[in-house]
């Protein structure tokens, strides 16, 4: 399921184990589609057949389409692009509950309907809210949706040879419900009350009654396929790590790996879909590599040093300050800053809900002055970043102002959810802090205000404490392999939480103890992500609702907020953009309003360095980068590097 743009290093692995429920956006977590295809033809009463599926309106690539209008459509192929991946990993199984997944695992996989093998990001990736056939040639459903069918190619084969059928479909839906992430199948479960392969190659889903038709058929139209017969030989199990993956059927498939130090994959040369239109002009690399370092600073050295070729810069202080090595001053390496139209990911500190003392709103606005935004900015990363305010930044569906017309009307058809003051209050922003010094005095007295009023004194030491004597106490594990950058962010605000009188730790992990301390949400605050959204989808309610709270990967705050409920349900039942828009809106003015997190800094575009063998099309669609999907090598580039002595 996701990926919007990561800001710093923050970022967990939760994506090696995100199964994608429903949509939430584009490119971020799955396709928020259903109702109205294009080139639909009625083969009896009621039923709608097509290539493709789009929530509202018709789909923009016809039926005979030949390519997706960004590609290159004539992208040789060949060559080798390597990145870094950091820290270590266990396992080539990206769904299971332990231990951690090989960077790019998930990528050997399809679906029904197809996406960004390499991101899991929406597909096509220059418009929103669509999906087209890959496994499946075309679906059929009922104008109800009751049930889909999808009409699989008979063409279609894993990896192995052997071909992929409608029961291996079914099996791996209900191997999710059955092995995967609780949070998924119990609410799969709720929604789709079976699957059946009605022949080898056309397979049906039908839906629950008495719910939103959302995110349903792009649901189980994205659910990754798995080799049923593997699963039966081997015995392995969804949820457990293993290093001997399964079979997939796209167009990579794993090559080689050496534990904690480097993973290939190589370009299938029997790909069954390579000719396909939804392929054309993509998966030009016949190899991806990545190699692990333990901490970012080896992986920059190593970049320099020619050791991989790629790199996506998500630190401020290297981009300001660290392009200015031989390589780039010999023209071998190109720095390029290129266009992103995706929402930021909604990453900042993040409290535990769960932890009594955090349970206060009073302590949560107090411990969230304590981040000073502007002089992190200016003293940590060189001004190159902006602040974000919103869960939808820079999109139609970030709330402003006061809420008024048809927002005003939703919130107030809501009843007693929602606190009066959301109805005449402007939406929650970002504090504004003083640049020059660390410690805002202005701010920092508010939040001695607020934990005052909380019941939470300073005593003779300088410490608070609660009327029963307890230490206000507070922990926020990082990663050991994270940048230098973001250590020091969390440390000085650390510093201005220990000003105000509050035990702040920072616990600098290893990246195997970190990945679990996550999982488990053993900690008090935490750098992290939640996933921006463009449209409506239950996926909301995976990551945003109160159901799945106490338990689920996607939602590490553990907020559970009737009003956060009542209004994605409200969105689910949306019959427009229009309305989807407003709903999403007020849905945004809430999740600002429960200040579960401290919102931190976004960058508005890509920054990217890579040894000059590389091409991209002139435009870069807006929902992604695609630096593995619609790239290519260039040959004649890559020999004189090699000649001039660059690379090896």
């Amino acid at each position: 399921m996701t990926g919007p743009k990561q800001t710093g290093l923050a970022r967990t692995m939760r994506a090696e184990m995100c199964v994608r429920l429903g949509s939430v956006g584009g490119a971020f977590m799955g396709l928020a589609i259903g109702a109205l295809a294009a080139g639909a033809a009625l083969a009896e009463e009621g039923l709608i057949k097509s290539h493709g599926y789009s929530f509202f309106g018709e789909l923009s690539y016809p039926e005979d389409y030949t390519h997706f209008n960004y590609v290159n459509p004539d992208a040789p192929k060949g060559g080798e692009i390597s990145l870094a991946a950091s820290g270590t990993f266990d396992s080539m199984n990206p769904f299971t509950r332990k231990g951690r997944a090989g960077a790019l695992s998930w990528m050997v996989y399809e679906s029904l309907l197809g996406d960004m093998p390499a991101t899991s990001g929406g597909l096509p990736a220059d418009v929103y809210g669509e999906a087209y056939g890959l496994l499946a040639e075309s679906l059929e459903y009922d104008e109800g949706k009751t049930f889909v069918i999808f009409n699989m190619r008979p063409e279609a084969r894993f990896s192995d040879g052997t071909p992929v059928t409608a029961h291996d479909v079914v099996f791996s839906h209900n191997l999710f419900l059955e092995q995967g992430l609780k949070s998924y199948a119990d609410a799969v479960k709720l929604r789709i009350t079976g699957a059946e392969a009605l022949s080898d190659h056309r397979v049906k889903f039908t839906f629950a009654d008495g719910i939103s038709r959302r995110s349903l058929i792009d649901q189980v139209g994205g659910t990754p396929v798995f080799p049923r017969a593997w699963y039966a030989e081997t015995g392995a199990r969804l949820d457990e790590p293993r290093l001997d993956a399964a079979p997939g059927s796209g167009p990579y498939m794993l090559e080689s790996y050496d534990v904690n130090r480097r993973i290939v994959y190589k370009r299938n040369p029997e790909y069954w879909g390579a000719d396909l239109p939804i392929n054309k002009g993509r998966h030009n690399f016949d190899r991806i590599r990545l190699e692990y370092f333990a901490d970012a600073g080896a992986a920059f050295e190593a970049f320099k040093a020619g050791e991989y070729t790629f790199r996506a810069e998500t630190n401020s202080k290297q981009w300001a300050t660290g392009y200015e090595f031989p390589a780039v001053e010999n023209g071998w390496v190109k720095t390029n800053i290129l266009p992103d139209g995706t929402p930021p990911s909604p990453s900042g500190i993040i409290f535990n809900l769960g932890k009594e003392v955090l349970q206060d709103v009073r302590v949560r606005e107090a411990i969230t002055l304590g981040y000073n935004s502007e002089w992190t900015n200016e003293s940590l990363q060189f001004g190159l970043f902006k602040q974000r305010h919103s869960f939808s930044q820079g999109t139609p569906a970030e709330a402003q102002g006061v809420p008024e017309g048809a927002e005003l009307e939703l919130l107030q058809s809501l009843g007693d959810v929602v606190p009066p003051e959301m109805l005449t209050e402007p939406v929650v922003m970002a504090h504004t802090s003083d640049p020059s010094r660390l410690t805002d005095r202005r701010n920092l007295r508010r939040a001695m205000k607020l934990l005052d009023e909380a019941g939470w004194t300073v005593g003779d030491d300088g410490m608070r404490r609660n009327a029963t004597g307890a230490l206000l106490s507070l922990e926020l594990p990082i990663n050991s392999s994270g940048s230098a950058t973001l250590s020091a962010v969390v440390e000085n605000f650390a510093k201005n939480l220990q000003a105000m009188g509050i035990e702040a730790k920072v616990e600098k992990l290893d990246p195997s103890t970190y990945t679990n301390r996550d999982r488990d949400r053993d900690y008090d605050l935490i750098f992290d992500s939640y996933a921006a959204f463009l449209g409506s989808g239950t996926g909301l309610m995976q990551r945003y609702g109160s159901r799945e709270a106490a338990f689920s990967l996607f939602n590490p705050a553990g907020l559970a907020s009737p009003m956060v409920d009542a209004i994605i349900e409200a969105s689910l039942n949306t019959t427009s953009r229009e309305d989807e828009l407003v709903a999403l809106q007020a849905l945004d003015r809430a999740l600002r309003y429960e200040r579960f997190m401290i919102p931190t800094w976004y960058n508005g575009t890509h920054w990217v360095a890579y040894w000059d063998m590389f091409e991209h099309p002139e435009e870069i669609p807006p929902y992604a980068l695609g630096s593995l999907d619609f790239w290519w090598y260039n040959a004649e580039k890559a020999e004189a590097l090699k000649a001039a002595g660059a690379l090896r």
